[in-house]
């Protein structure tokens, strides 16, 4: 945990155009600092004011209790999570808006409003009631990318459930030891799910792992693909026969403040995963707030989040804090690239989407397939972009300004983490300047830092650790049933302080902007120089044949650590049957790259060329994986989170 060294340079700027900033809900710096100023003085005020725009069915007593490392927020309070996202809209012109507009895999399109969502959550919500779901009981939500997934999580929140959605392309393996985790009750599935166009089953592939769950009492089965499905009597019903007799009206529960609203399980590098858990009210004023101000959501606004709702994005900035805000939300099915890598474009042509937030892999990934294909399509309904993940090289932010944005969108670079619940650190697209690579500046209301090794505030420029140093509303409150987990993972490091370290190296430049580099694991010693290899990353990335990098290192006799680069082409340029004089003459090119961009200490040692990196199913590149292959040449640890084996299987291969 010493300081790290910073080596990247980047110093394009982009101010905000006058035209967005004129109808911005902070549409100037002088506007920005004002509430910054408040905000940094006094957070607790600050959150005060924004958790009062909730509808609380009892007023909160106390704003917060902090007892490091636990905390609570706005305590004495009452409210209802689905109240906030759904009937509060129902006495507005808002109940007849699309709340969301779904299109499936094969092209099924449906709208569906606020009035129709209330309507359909509230039968689901008697539904689980019927089958003995109570206050307090944990339900397990495993489904595809369809608006009843959204719903069940706010049937759950209605009558009190802690939800616990598994993203459904996890392993009946996967699915077991997180509903076993969390003691789950009910679980809510579909038969299948379309994915590149073929029907694939969901319970049939997972039926089996269910028997090995003691607690599981009824399974709810929603008809997607009508593909035959295995249904075991008394515990399995299908979705339409139970939810459809059902009642429109459903009392929603009056809940605690810190009631649990969810658990979501994030993969550990090693042993199982961990049960993030969050609560009621604090979740719900920072995902609506931070919705509303990065977004800078206006009411004709169509949303497009792509991520799936098995991820904390899709909890947040899919389900609760869109339909918070009143927005209307664009679901889709199926992959980003069926039947072709122009599917995104071509449906926020045709449903004229105006906000569209995404990761830097699936940016770097369409880098890839070329600039031809957006070009296809008018994207001239687009006003904001947003990344969302790992940080965003400057390459990949200046091709999704030019050939999605066009040049106009402002782009928000959000810094976040599952267990922080909401966004942390991005621009307010009205007012703050961005800069290819960076998230700016933390939210007001939020007091990031970096920091050195002993807690002390680093210098401009001068890489450190990222911290956050005063309790935030929608903060993890515990990892499920492991408390002394929770300590050691978020609080030991910075026990004396009493902030939570995220495990992120950083540095600040000289406006105060937050620069992560990389996960402190993947920080490496190079000659005795301490290097985030995020900014190696971005290096390679950076050069024109390359879509995607991931850096890794082994150890080094000489330099402690020698860099390893597996590098992924650009289309176009990829060699057919290239000899291994044109490769060594790439890979030199490369090195060279690297070296002349940051500096000859980032050069890499080796570089490895592969069709694809072994990514988690929401985007994120494995390094452990990578490290761990490189280093010993096997690979351990939690791998249930692994999108594609097969990727894996063959960088195996080649380094046997």
């Amino acid at each position: 945990m010493s300081e790290i060294s910073s080596i990247l340079k980047e110093s394009r700027k982009f101010e905000p155009k006058k035209e967005f900033s004129k109808s911005s809900h902070i549409g100037s710096m002088a506007a920005y600092n004002k509430l910054r100023k408040a905000a940094d003085k006094n957070p607790t005020a600050f959150w005060n004011k924004q958790a009062k725009e909730l509808q609380w069915q009892k007023p909160f007593k106390k704003t917060l209790e902090w007892k490091f490392p636990f905390v609570k927020w706005f305590t004495g309070g009452k409210l209802n999570a689905a109240v906030n996202a759904v009937d509060i809209h129902l006495t507005t012109g808002r109940r007849n808006k699309a709340a969301i507009i779904w299109e499936g895999e094969p092209g099924d399109v449906r709208t569906i409003t606020y009035q129709q969502l209330s309507i359909e959550v509230n039968k689901l919500a008697n539904s689980l009631r019927s089958m003995g779901v109570k206050k307090g009981d944990v339900v397990g939500i495993y489904m595809g990318m369809v608006p009843e997934a959204s719903m069940a999580m706010l049937a759950c929140a209605r009558i009190g459930a802690t939800h616990n959605v598994i993203f459904g392309g996890f392993s009946g393996e996967a699915l077991r030891d997180r509903l076993n985790d969390s003691k789950a009750v009910c679980l809510l599935t579909q038969d299948g799910v379309y994915r590149r166009g073929v029907p694939s089953s969901l319970k049939g592939a997972i039926d089996e792992k269910l028997d090995e769950v003691p607690t599981l009492k009824n399974v709810l089965v929603l008809k997607r693909t009508n593909q035959e499905t295995p249904m075991l009597e008394g515990r399995d019903q299908w979705w339409h026969e139970v939810v459809n007799p059902q009642s429109s009206e459903c009392k929603a529960e009056v809940l605690d403040s810190e009631h649990p609203l969810f658990i979501l399980y994030t993969s550990g590098s090693t042993g199982k995963p961990k049960g993030i858990l969050h609560t009621t009210a604090g979740y719900l004023t920072q995902v609506k707030y931070s919705m509303r101000m990065v977004f800078d959501l206006q009411e004709s606004d169509i949303y497009f989040c792509t991520a799936d709702i098995g991820w904390i994005t899709g909890h947040s900035y899919v389900t609760y804090g869109p339909l918070m805000n009143g927005a209307t939300v664009f679901l889709y099915e199926g992959a980003p690239n069926f039947p072709a890598f122009d599917r995104f474009w071509d449906m926020i042509d045709r449903h004229k989407i105006s906000i569209f937030y995404t990761a830097p892999t699936a940016i770097r990934a369409f880098m890839r397939a070329g600039d031809h294909l957006p070009k296809k399509h008018n994207l001239s309904s687009l006003r904001l972009l947003g990344s969302v993940g790992e940080p965003i090289n400057p390459e990949a932010w200046m091709w999704y300004q030019k050939h999605i944005g066009g040049g106009k969108c402002p782009i928000v670079d959000t810094w976040w983490q599952t267990e922080t619940g909401a966004i942390m650190v991005s621009p307010m697209p009205g007012a703050v300047p961005t800069k290819p690579g960076t998230a700016t500046l933390p939210l007001p209301g939020i007091l990031a830092d970096v920091v050195n090794k002993d807690g002390k505030s680093c210098k401009a420029n001068e890489g450190g650790l990222l911290v956050i140093k005063h309790p935030w509303p929608s903060m993890l409150r515990n990892v499920f049933g492991n408390t002394e987990r929770y300590i050691n993972a978020y609080f030991s490091d910075f026990k004396k302080q009493k902030y939570y370290f995220t495990g992120d190296g950083a540095r600040k430049d000289k406006d105060g902007y937050i620069w992560i580099m990389g996960r402190v694991d993947d920080v490496v010693n190079v000659s005795g120089h301490r290097l985030g290899t995020a900014e190696v990353e971005s290096a390679l990335v950076a050069h024109p044949k390359v879509a995607e990098a991931a850096v890794v290192a082994r150890p080094d006799d000489l330099k402690g650590s020698a860099l390893v680069a597996f590098v992924t082409i650009n289309i176009k340029d990829l060699l057919s049957n290239p000899t291994h004089l044109e490769l060594e003459a790439l890979k030199t090119e490369l090195k060279n790259w690297v070296a002349k961009e940051i500096g000859p200490i980032a050069k890499p040692d080796d570089i490895r060329f592969t069709d694809a990196l072994p990514k988690t199913r929401s985007g994120k590149i494995m390094r452990r994986l990578l490290r761990e292959m490189v280093t010993t040449g096997k690979t351990t640890g939690d791998t249930s989170t692994l999108e594609d084996f097969s990727a894996l299987e063959k960088l195996r291969a080649d380094e046997e």
